[in-house]
């Protein structure tokens, strides 16, 4: 069972390179796809059982001890965000059956999923500085390939745009690690940690800090490294908008948690004070944005960079409480924005736009549809007892014991904005006077309702289980409060 956090990544990477050489038969492609993502669940569901019982899992592979070979670390943290993103993309997957389009299919369009998940996976389980640099890069050129995939004008002109901003963070990314590993000589995370400690970060060590924060920022789309992201995201269909607004944004997020927590944690007051400032500045413009337009789909986009802002604003803390409800929100606000961004996919099939004053009444003949875009508003703007209040909660419990109440209370505010925000998209496009529509039909709009409320269904036991998860959240907190637990395990001989 040692081997067993490979998994995650190797079944979608052996079922990439089975499913490109099946292309031309579309339904032999899904049922691969399906069955081998249900495969990557079931293996990271194992996983948390067993990093649960036994504790933090490491691989060396090709049998090179740390920190000399390529290391796999699955702490909680990881593990959690493995499963979390497992079944986010077998939702996808099955979503996209009716609604991605045969001619995406055939053009290998589930391959590239496939490949993403390698990616992310990945990116989540490394335990290598270097080798996160090799996996983002596996993860953006899926994603290049997926914002192009269907080559319509919108998505090639924001598709040269998102390219271009990634090939200069991932320079970037090679020329900090490069830093990083000529201060220090090493790469292995575990390693890296334990000689900043003993060198006590010295400035320059600071200005590398800032230089990753700057690299991950863009990735993960924080203040005023976003600008790229309302555009690309606008531009491809429903299910490649799920995946990227769920997962890609929050890779980037990790990568700040973890290399603020296990690295840069000695000169706290300027590294972190300054990621407070930044989360605070991120939520602020996220809400602006969400609040601003009448795009359903804008709407939710906005959105993500609101709670990219709240998440990091509790990782700038430190404070135990805050990290646990960052840990907390992370795994909430993946689940819920994919589930959202399906939802309005079924409103626009239906309709047949994104803007909500050509949108209304669709309670009338999709009640189902209706009321489970409510129950996702609700749990994502921090209703209690649903997902999203328990997470902020923790964040803002965290942050008053820190004293930093001005981020607290705009978190707060955030809050009612966001519910303004999503509660305008069921007011005008959901409740309303009904519009004639010619869209999907009734069943079909059913079979991608369906496959949404799965993931909403998920956000709310979530949010009842909380206690029941609990075990799990303190045991992923505390390896990002005491970075020795990491080390321990990975360099243990």
């Amino acid at each position: 069972m040692t081997n067993l956090l490979i998994l995650p990544i190797l079944i979608p990477l052996i079922t990439a390179v089975i499913l490109m050489f099946v292309s031309k038969y579309v339904n032999v492609q899904r049922g691969i796809a399906a069955i081998s993502t249900a495969a990557t669940v079931a293996a990271s569901l194992v996983l948390i059982n067993t990093v649960s019982r036994d504790g933090i899992q490491t691989v060396n592979l090709g049998s090179w001890k740390a920190p000399f070979g390529i290391t796999l670390v699955s702490d909680m943290f990881s593990a959690l965000l493995v499963t979390t993103t497992s079944i986010i993309t077998l939702i996808v997957v099955l979503y996209s059956f009716k609604s991605i389009g045969i001619d995406r299919e055939r053009f290998y369009y589930y391959p590239v999923v496939q490949f993403l998940l390698v990616g992310v996976n990945g990116a989540f389980t490394t335990g290598d500085i270097f080798n996160l640099f090799v996996f983002f890069e596996v993860m953006l050129m899926s994603s290049y390939v997926l914002i192009v995939l269907g080559g319509t004008k919108n998505q090639l002109r924001e598709g040269i745009k998102y390219i271009l901003v990634n090939v200069i963070s991932s320079a970037l990314f090679v020329i900090t690690v490069a830093y990083l590993y000529s201060v220090l000589g090493t790469l292995n995370m575990a390693d890296i940690s334990q000689k900043i400690a003993e060198a006590n970060q010295p400035g320059i060590l600071t200005a590398i800090a800032i230089l990753f924060l700057i690299v991950f920022g863009l990735k993960g789309a924080i203040f005023p490294l976003y600008f790229w992201l309302p555009g690309s995201y606008y531009a491809p269909p429903t299910p490649i908008l799920a995946l990227f607004g769920a997962l890609l944004t929050k890779v980037g997020v990790y990568s700040i948690i973890r290399t603020n927590t296990l690295f840069f944690y000695h000169d706290a007051g300027f590294t972190h004070e300054i990621l407070g400032i930044l989360a605070i500045l991120t939520i602020v413009m996220g809400c602006i944005g969400a609040i601003a337009y009448w795009d359903v789909k804008k709407i939710i986009i906005y959105n993500i960079i609101i709670a990219v802002g709240v998440i990091l604003f509790g990782v700038s803390t430190m404070n135990p409480d805050a990290l646990e409800g960052s840990v907390y929100y992370l795994v909430h606000d993946m689940i819920i924005k994919a589930a959202l961004f399906l939802l309005i996919g079924v409103m626009i099939k239906i309709t047949g736009t994104t803007d909500l004053k050509k949108m209304g009444g669709l309670i009338k003949e999709y009640p189902w549809l209706g009321w489970t875009f409510l129950v996702a508003a609700f749990s994502l703007a921090g209703i209690p007892p649903l997902s999203g209040f328990i997470g902020k909660l923790m964040i803002l419990r965290g942050s008053f014991s820190e004293g930093a109440y001005i981020g607290a209370a705009v978190v707060l505010a955030s809050s009612l904005l966001v519910l303004y925000s999503v509660i305008k998209i069921f007011l005008n496009g959901i409740w309303g006077s009904p519009k004639p529509y010619h869209g999907i039909a009734k069943g079909h709009a059913r079979y991608l309702w369906m496959t949404s409320a799965v993931l909403v269904l998920l956000a709310v036991l979530y949010g009842f289980g909380a206690e029941i998860l609990r075990p799990l959240f303190t045991q992923a907190a505390e390896v990002l409060t005491d970075p020795n637990l990491y080390i321990d395990a990975v360099l243990k001989e």
